[in-house]
């Protein structure tokens, strides 16, 4: 399995209790993180909170209800790459993602956050 796939079979849940760890840790809350991923992805926030364990991030985001229009302006570097240069349509939403994370994690503020 090259790391793409590892990429895409990580489970959304796992991630997102990652995240809330990072969040939580920095004072931020559950209810921002959702509202980011929500702004992002087109999902409801209740719903983030309850998607099932299983699903991978791969299908989260290809099961999006729509990715925000604004999202292609999400710039900066996460994990060693420019998220704006990267080629792969499900590794870039994955990136977006972390790096907004990212953002709310180092105190930014939604509005911004949320382009």
């Amino acid at each position: 399995m090259d790391k793409k796939e590892k990429l895409y079979n990580y489970s959304f849940k796992g991630i997102y209790e990652m995240y809330v760890q990072k969040i939580e840790r920095k004072e931020r809350t559950k209810v921002e993180l959702n509202q980011i991923i929500a702004w992002l992805t087109g999902y409801k926030e209740d719903e983030i909170e309850n998607i099932e364990k299983t699903l991978s991030l791969k299908d989260f985001f290809e099961d999006a209800p729509f990715m925000n229009p604004n999202a292609n302006l999400i710039k900066g570097v996460i994990c060693g790459c420019r998220v704006e240069e990267i080629e792969d349509d499900i590794t870039q939403k994955i990136r977006w993602m972390d790096k907004i994370v990212d953002e709310l994690a180092k105190g930014k503020k939604i509005e911004k956050i949320m382009r």
